[in-house]
Order: C-alpha cells, then sequence, then structure tokens
C-alpha cells in the first residue's frame, strides 16, 4: 500500500512532471480534483478506479475529512493510491494536512510536487515574479481570507512594504478587500497589477492595469477564479512578453472527430498552437471479430508481390496478426510494400519495414499512376494483398483490378461509432462555443452527422469545417456542408497547417 500526492500543475497538462505521470501509471486508485485536468487521467493505467473529489469555492464533491478518509480507507486495502491535486500539493492545496493523516494512520506517501499556478499562470501571461530589475523576492499569499472575520492572518502592513512581487491565489471574490487594504497600509495606487484567469490553459485571459483600478477592470472583464493576482513592477512586463495568448490558434476551440488510438497527434499539433482542443471521437477502432481473411493472408504472404498498407490501423492490426502465426517483419521478405501517406509510412518504420513506394497524391488516382511506375509498367497478374477495415471504400481495389491485378481485401479491423460527449458537444454549438470541427475521413464526417445533425450545423455557419482531402470534402458536400478549410496535402501535418493559416488571416 501507498500513497502519492501528486501535484498535476495549473492546468496545461505538458507541466505534469514525470514522477507524477509515473504514479499515476502505477495507480489502481486515482483520486482527482476538478483542477486536475482531464487530459492527464489517460496516464491512468487500464481498470485503474477514478474517483473525483474535486473542490471549487462553494461547491465540494467530498468535504476534505472524507477524502482523509478515503485515502487511509482505500491505501489500507493494500491498492496504490495517487492523490492527483492541481498546482502544487503543498502550497495552498491541502497536502500538508493529508500528509499528516496518512502519518498518523501509518500509510506510506511520497509528496510529488508540481508546478504552482502562484508562478506558471503569470509565466502563462508574460510575467516574471522576479526580475533583476523590478523583484527580487516573491511573496505567495492565499487570496481566501474571510474579510468579515475579527482579526487579519496577513500582516498587511509587512506585505506592502516587502517590495516583493506579491501572488494571491484564488482570491478573485476577495479582490476589492485586498486592494482596500493594501492602499490603506501606503502601496502605491498606481503600481503595476494583473489578473491571470485560468492560467497555462487554452482559456487563459489576463489583463493589466494599476493596482487601485484592478478591481473595477477585473468586473468589468468578467474574470472569476481560478485566478491569480500579480502586484508588483513585474507586473508591467505583460504587454511585451505575454507570449502564450499570442499563439496562432489561441482562444480557438477545435474537435478532433478521429479514433483515440489516432487522435494524439491531431491533438497535440492544434493544442501546441494555443487551440482548445475537444477530443471527440466519432469511431472506436477493434480488431475484427473473424480473422480467418487475415490469418489466411498471412499464412500465404510470398504469393503477394506487394502489400498496400492504407492506414496506421491496417499496419497496427496486420503486425497484431502476424505476431499470433509466430512471424514477424522478415515474413514480408519477398513482397514490395507500399504505404499511402507518411503516417502510414512511420507506423511500417516502426515495425522494421521500410516502405518501398509512398505516393505523392493518397488517392486512388495517384497510387494506381505511382504503382505502375514501380512496376514497370504493368500491374497485370500482380497480387496485391490490402489489409483492411470490414468496411473499406472500394475504389482502389476496383482501380487495380481494372489494372489486371489479383487484390485480396483482408479484413483487419472494424470501425464501430462512438458516442462520448454528445451532450456537451450540442450544449458547445447551441451557446456558440465552437469553433472548428476537424475530420481526418469519411467515416468520421458519417459518424459525427448520425450524432450532431447537419441541419445544426447548418444554423451554425459560424463553426469552420475543416476535411483533410478531397473525398472527405466531398462527404461533408454530399450532406450539404461547406467545407471551410482543406490542404494541398492530405496529411495531418498538412491539415494543422492549413487550419493555422486560415485563421492566421481572420
Amino acid at each position: 500500500m501507498k500513497v502519492y500526492l501528486v501535484g498535476a500543475g495549473p492546468g496545461d497538462p505538458g507541466l505534469l512532471t514525470l514522477k507524477g505521470r509515473d504514479a499515476l501509471a502505477c495507480a489502481d486508485v486515482v483520486v482527482y480534483d476538478e483542477l486536475a485536468c482531464d487530459g492527464l487521467l489517460s496516464y491512468a493505467k487500464p481498470g485503474a478506479e477514478l474517483v473525483y473529489v474535486g473542490k471549487v469555492a462553494g461547491d465540494h464533491a467530498l468535504p476534505q475529512h472524507k477524502i482523509n478518509a478515503l485515502l487511509v480507507e482505500k491505501a489500507k486495502k493494500g491498492k496504490v493510491v495517487t492523490r492527483l491535486k492541481g498546482g502544487d500539493p503543498y502550497v495552498f492545496g491541502r497536502g500538508g494536512e493529508e500528509a499528516e493523516v496518512l502519518a498518523k494512520a501509518g500509510v506510506p506517501f511520497e509528496e510529488v510536487p508540481g508546478i504552482s499556478s502562484a508562478i506558471a499562470a503569470p509565466a502563462y501571461a508574460g510575467i516574471p515574479v522576479t526580475h533583476r530589475d523590478f523583484a527580487s523576492s516573491v511573496t505567495i499569499v492565499t487570496g481566501h481570507e474571510n474579510p468579515d472575520k475579527g482579526s487579519a492572518a496577513h500582516n498587511w502592513s509587512a506585505i506592502a512594504a516587502s517590495a516583493s512581487t506579491l501572488v494571491f491565489v484564488m482570491g478573485v471574490k476577495n479582490l476589492p478587500h485586498i486592494v482596500k487594504n493594501l492602499l490603506a497600509v501606503g502601496m502605491d495606487p498606481q503600481i503595476p497589477a494583473a489578473v491571470v484567469y485560468r492560467g497555462t490553459t487554452p482559456r487563459q485571459r489576463s489583463l493589466a492595469c494599476p493596482l487601485a483600478d484592478l478591481p473595477g477592470a477585473v468586473r468589468k472583464a468578467g474574470f472569476t477564479n481560478p485566478s491569480v493576482i500579480v502586484v508588483g513592477r513585474v507586473a508591467e512586463l505583460r504587454g511585451r512578453l505575454n507570449w502564450f495568448e499570442h499563439k496562432p490558434l489561441f482562444g480557438r476551440s477545435m474537435v478532433v472527430t478521429r479514433a483515440c488510438e489516432q487522435a494524439s497527434g491531431l491533438a497535440d499539433a492544434l493544442g501546441s498552437l494555443g487551440a482548445e482542443v475537444i477530443q471527440f471521437p466519432t469511431i472506436a477502432i477493434r480488431p475484427t471479430p473473424d480473422f480467418t481473411e487475415m490469418d489466411a493472408a498471412v499464412a500465404r504472404l510470398s504469393e503477394y508481390g506487394w502489400v498496400i498498407f492504407t492506414s496506421m490501423n491496417g499496419v497496427r492490426h496486420f503486425f497484431m496478426r502476424l505476431a499470433a502465426a509466430g512471424k514477424d517483419s522478415r515474413a514480408l521478405a519477398g513482397c514490395k510494400v507500399a504505404a499511402i501517406g507518411p503516417a502510414t509510412a512511420i507506423a511500417l518504420a516502426g515495425c522494421g519495414i521500410t516502405a518501398d513506394f509512398v505516393p505523392k497524391h493518397y488517392v486512388a488516382e495517384g497510387v494506381l499512376k505511382g504503382l505502375h511506375t514501380a512496376t514497370s509498367g504493368s500491374l497485370a497478374g500482380v497480387r496485391i494483398l490490402l489489409p483492411c477495415a470490414a468496411k473499406s471504400r472500394d475504389v482502389l481495389p476496383k482501380e487495380l483490378a481494372k489494372a489486371g491485378a489479383l487484390v485480396d481485401m483482408a479484413k483487419a479491423y472494424i470501425t464501430l461509432p462512438a458516442a462520448s460527449r454528445k451532450d456537451e458537444m450540442l450544449a458547445r454549438i447551441k451557446i456558440g462555443a465552437l469553433d472548428c470541427v476537424t475530420f481526418a475521413s469519411s467515416s468520421t464526417v458519417e459518424n459525427f452527422l448520425a450524432l450532431i445533425p447537419a441541419e445544426l450545423l447548418k444554423k451554425h455557419p459560424e463553426i469552420r469545417l475543416a476535411a483533410i482531402g478531397p473525398v472527405t470534402k466531398k462527404t461533408l458536400q454530399k450532406h450539404g456542408l461547406d467545407c471551410h478549410i482543406s490542404p494541398a496535402e492530405y496529411t495531418i501535418p498538412a491539415l494543422v497547417e492549413a487550419v493555422k493559416q486560415y485563421y492566421s488571416a481572420l
């Protein structure tokens, strides 16, 4: 038994430490907060019990004393428990209280520090909390102090006279009280100050102004918690150093409809450009329930002149059956191998195979033309294997057959509709909180529209639709929908670049 008290960081999942990731990966139980990013839960091992105990002002899913008891209870059942907390557990995170309870109960524990919002949120807004020219120290203060209680927890005179950068955590509700007390003990009303809302996330917003004007500016901007307040000369650097909010897709909400197994590359690329990425997988990839075709093809691989892989899924599931037959990449020694697209070629390379042919254009005509060249101008009599999905488009095999090739389509996997987060998606559309939906295949279009009616999208023309290539674009148009963004090259990197260029031009 063991409990890890892990700091999840302030919101950007990339700020989780490696040790924090490892603690999630080994946990039998993950107990997580409101401020612990959902994306971090993907690091939990399959089958781990996930327990939400989120706490925001005035709304506690589980009171602190019950959280303490839960950690002890789960650990004493022999479980490895990871307590995932926003920011750093020991910086206004009540991690010290939880550690005390665990120590008293005789439960082994480790504290895994996280990056505190007190330093990260200002940094993402372009505000270094210390700077050689402005401040050589920083004071971190809770903003939760009740202004109506009899005696103040803070020595306002000492705080104001410290010449430090002051950082107040979770203090927006009490901001007028904080400013009033600082001014009352003689702080300059014109000293620079700033507020950062939801720092390090795609929903981040920030503002800077003189201290005396801060409550009014925050009220006008509609900032609430979670926010960080910064007071000190370093706040004037926001205007020059605010890098995060200037990313090309910052503030844009982008939907990724690819299957979970494929989504990470597109989601990560959009996220790195500042977008809020909503993963809404419309298909799930599963092994085919009947391996008869695939296993028969694997058994007679030596008969094939070419094996053509049209997707990473085809590669993955083909090599699973190859392994099940007790074979490896050497079984392809007598075949030529084609990869439709660079991502598929990379997947093959990961299995030890360098593709003999990667077409310049990833449509049937381009593949056919390239194969003609690669086979000295004739496909007549060439036996070709296509590991594919159970319901694949038959354009390529038909074109190959017309050219005289003998084509076997072997079902390697199936695609199933997925419907997670449908209600969230509908709500976002209706309130105008969605900028763009990306489609990487015709099947994602069809499955998305099976969940989200095309007629609803037509009522919201502000939502841009992005398609990876002409076939996917035609599928959108078949449903009466415009395709606003489509790259010249039919790849995920090109799709990301096209989205970036589209929004940069607005």
